[in-house]
């Protein structure tokens, strides 16, 4: 008999939004509970993540409502872990290959997107960087890793690696659509047209892919995401 798991996510996180995709893809059932994370409940950090951050999930023990989670269940966070995790519960799923190189190369692309794609458009976003040249290079980086296809980051089957850029796809779409952000007015913009040059092909193709794949599209919501990004976001810089 399968294991209760619980996921407690928030909307606006790419990061819970990878174990979204990930469960999805494998056709796991579970609970998913939203975390008000400006104003977090106590219980949250008390009983399921002492840093009180999202992704987090609950795995086995009684099925018991998420807001009082069993202390008998297994508790885990930070969403590449979570990710891998997930993978490796359901193995069937394909979602880690057995493969050790291939398997190698699924981690180090997750390592590739968190170090070299998501923090540098971070940083751009919210004005800790004064252009997004360095997103940029983390583009062709993440362009030059991916399979020979381009339909996946890695071989021919979709994997955790897809799961952990598939949200920050869709948020570099909205930054590109919208022009939100910390930065100059007009660089969001300006980035989106860069990137429709032929040099950056393989990635947008890739990039349209994922977009389009129903684990993501059927759990993103584009729209919320800008609405809450023009209220959370600082004032852009003059």
């Amino acid at each position: 008999m399968p294991q209760q798991l619980t996921l407690y996510l928030h909307k606006i996180s790419p990061y819970s939004h990878r174990i979204e995709l990930a469960l999805a893809e494998a056709n796991v059932k579970y609970k998913a509970h939203q975390v008000d994370l400006f104003n977090k409940p106590e219980w949250f950090a008390a009983t399921v993540n002492p840093l009180g951050k999202v992704p987090a999930i609950t795995y086995g023990g009684p099925d018991v409502d998420p807001v009082e989670p069993s202390p008998l269940s297994f508790k885990l966070a930070e969403s590449n872990v979570i990710l891998q995790f997930v993978a490796e519960l359901y193995p069937e799923s394909g979602l880690l290959p057995k493969d050790p190189v291939e398997r190698a190369k699924v981690l180090f692309f997750m390592d590739t997107v968190d170090r070299h794609f998501d923090k540098p458009g971070n940083d751009w976003m919210y004005g800790r960087a004064d252009s997004y040249e360095v997103y940029l290079k983390g583009v062709e980086m993440i362009q030059g890793l991916l399979s020979e296809s381009g339909e996946f980051a890695v071989g021919d089957h979709y994997t955790i690696a897809d799961a952990c850029i598939g949200p920050l796809l869709s948020r570099l779409k909205v930054t590109c659509g919208t022009d939100i952000g910390v930065f100059s007015a007009g660089q969001g913009t300006k980035l989106g047209e860069e990137l429709k040059a032929p040099k950056y092909a393989k990635f947008m193709k890739y990039a349209q892919t994922m977009l389009e794949r129903p684990s993501l599209r059927d759990t993103n919501d584009e729209e919320y995401l800008a609405e809450i990004w023009k209220t959370l976001i600082p004032k852009r810089r003059d």
